[in-house]
């Protein structure tokens, strides 16, 4: 992959070949569709030009984050945003259906190369790194006065109660991975052979049961009803 005195190997890539403005011309967002699902030379074609453009918005999306990698080097990222690219292709077809025309088709490509892209960057970023399932320490700041103080510890104390008793230990650790010590979600479910999905309903879980817990104990207000409709009698 060749670079520019910015050092950015999209630029080059992007000068060489067609904008996704002139891929969309060539291909409408129907055409797109179409050409894409149906067997024969115009899937070919679409499937080619689409590949392309993936790569070129992972590179892109790589070479931002590149001073993450353990080797930045611009052929490293060449790999890295091809086999990004292929990942993203193959979300893409299976949700090609899911299309609803209401951007660009490239546009709505690229996001899939892009995100694709940082999921494997933070891969390699943790591949090396122990994620520990741990339970939650809590502890108050110290640098408040003392009445902050003594109302922070109350309710440190009752936010630790409320994961001890009202989540279970899957629940808990989940949490502090990814709440409190910052572990990637794609990482989390790689580690843990889950999807991002379940951990989100996870978290959400969570989320749910340590409101109730501390509205419960008076360290929350509780959920206002919902009000009434204007003009209602």
């Amino acid at each position: 992959m060749s670079t520019t005195r910015s050092g950015d190997p999209l630029a080059v890539d992007l000068a060489a070949a067609p904008s996704s403005r002139s891929a969309d011309e060539a291909f409408g967002a129907d055409d797109w569709v179409a050409a894409l699902a149906t067997p024969g030379p115009e899937q070919d074609v679409a499937m080619r030009r689409l590949h392309d453009l993936m790569v070129r918005a992972a590179a892109h999306q790589v070479w931002r984050m590149r001073a993450t990698l353990p080797d930045p080097t611009a052929r490293a990222v060449d790999e890295l945003a091809n086999q990004a690219a292929d990942e993203a292709m193959t979300a893409l077809l299976k949700k090609l259906h899911t299309f609803e025309g209401r951007s660009r088709f490239t546009t709505w490509a690229f996001k899939f190369a892009v995100l694709q892209a940082a999921t494997e960057v933070r891969r390699i970023q943790w591949r090396h790194r122990e994620v520990e399932l741990r339970d939650l320490e809590v502890q108050a700041p110290t640098h408040d006065g003392p009445h902050q103080v003594a109302e922070t510890h109350d309710l440190a104390r009752a936010v630790a109660r409320a994961m001890g008793t009202a989540l279970t230990p899957h629940q808990r650790r989940v949490a502090v991975a990814l709440l409190v010590d910052d572990v990637p979600i794609d990482v989390l479910a790689d580690r843990l052979g889950s999807t991002r999905g379940a951990l989100y309903k996870t978290v959400h879980d969570v989320r749910v049961r340590l409101r109730a817990e501390l509205i419960a104990s008076g360290h929350l207000p509780p959920n206002k009803p919902p009000s009434s409709s204007a003009g209602t009698s």
